[in-house]
């Protein structure tokens, strides 16, 4: 199918700003006659036709952010919430929360309401559905349409907009060289399927780590769990899934999970099994929430600093929305910006 063509790349093409390829379309009598005919001569050419998400124009600012996350329940997303309101209420901004439950369809819709008029800018973490069809349209024609993203935690590095993440490689190793300098010699993962990068990432780490200390762990050491919003019946699985991985590995002495949700339940099912934690099991694993703080024992967690990711991508975003218009024309550049993690020591580890 022939890919639709943007204002982006109309406006690249004929070498003008995108404002003159809005506003040739328009027939704004701001742009030359020329130009005009020729800017609407090339969309007529490519077929161009306006993007249904019905975007605001710059000088109908809302003075408000769409937030768009993939769970509500999820004690990291509140913290980047709060982050992101801290911010944007300290700099005259609302915030506005849409909720994508991991779902594609979902995500869409969302983008599209607040789109309508509702909003300047996105702050958003990509749902699993989305990473697992790969299909990221709707970022790309918001942004072409004169809307910035920035993206946070779950990311793709082929959007074009500003992001900000934490390194889930140099976290997962922290966490993996905790279990290693604390006597653990078998060490198992609970992670995601791989279409989830953050997941994808700290399996990485954890086999980067072990390989720096000569440590080969067989494939029956590595459990990947379909991550998804979990029913009663869903959890109940989980715990048979990592029943099965200690009676398939008696010899484990150490679990890294890439969510608390995993450690925990490691640390319930290892109990039943008639484990000791941390005398014969050590855990550690991603997010900082409540479930590792109230936990029994309490869990050793690698910290992602929720409230600064906000706070980040908060300012990053209204910084873009606030830049001087007299600098559209130049080439845009997008910043990375990766937060540090820290390793938070509790029970669960020695």
């Amino acid at each position: 199918m022939k890919r639709k063509i943007t204002l982006k790349q109309i406006a690249k093409e004929l070498d003008v700003s995108i404002s003159t390829v809005s506003k040739a379309l328009r027939n704004s009598v701001e742009i030359s006659e020329d130009t005009r005919q020729k800017v609407q001569a090339f969309a007529k050419l490519y077929n161009y036709r306006p993007n249904n998400i019905a975007l605001s124009l710059k000088n109908r600012k809302t003075k408000t952010i769409g937030i768009i996350i993939p769970e509500i329940v999820h004690y990291f997303f509140s913290k980047v919430i709060t982050g992101i309101e801290l911010v944007a209420n300290k700099r005259g901004y609302n915030v506005i929360v849409g909720l994508s439950n991991e779902s594609f369809d979902k995500e869409v819709i969302n983008m599209q309401m607040l789109a309508n008029g509702s909003i300047d800018g996105f702050i958003l973490s990509i749902s699993k559905e989305t990473l697992q069809q790969q299909d990221y349209h709707h970022f790309l024609e918001t942004i072409n349409q004169g809307m910035p993203i920035v993206m946070f935690d779950r990311v793709v590095n082929e959007i074009p907009c500003d992001k900000v993440i934490v390194d889930d490689v140099k976290g997962a190793k922290k966490a993996v060289e905790k279990l290693v300098s604390s006597g653990c010699k078998n060490i198992a993962i609970i992670t995601t399927k791989d279409y989830v990068s953050v997941g994808k990432l700290r399996t990485q780490g954890y086999l980067e780590a072990l390989e720096d200390h000569k440590m080969h762990p067989e494939a029956s050491m590595i459990l990947k769990i379909e991550d998804k919003l979990l029913s009663d019946d869903d959890l109940d699985k989980l715990e048979a899934e990592i029943e099965q991985l200690f009676k398939s590995n008696k010899s484990i002495d150490g679990i890294f999970a890439v969510n608390e949700l995993y450690a925990v339940t490691a640390i319930k099912v290892a109990r039943t099994l008639g484990l000791e934690i941390p005398k014969s099991l050590q855990v550690v694993s991603f997010t900082d929430g409540v479930l590792s703080k109230h936990s029994t024992p309490s869990l050793t967690t690698v910290s992602q600093h929720g409230q600064e990711i906000g706070e980040k991508a908060a300012d990053l975003l209204i910084n873009r929305l606030e830049m001087d218009e007299d600098n559209e024309e130049e080439e845009e550049t997008f910043e990375t910006v990766v937060i540090e993690t820290n390793l938070i020591e509790r029970e669960s580890t020695k």
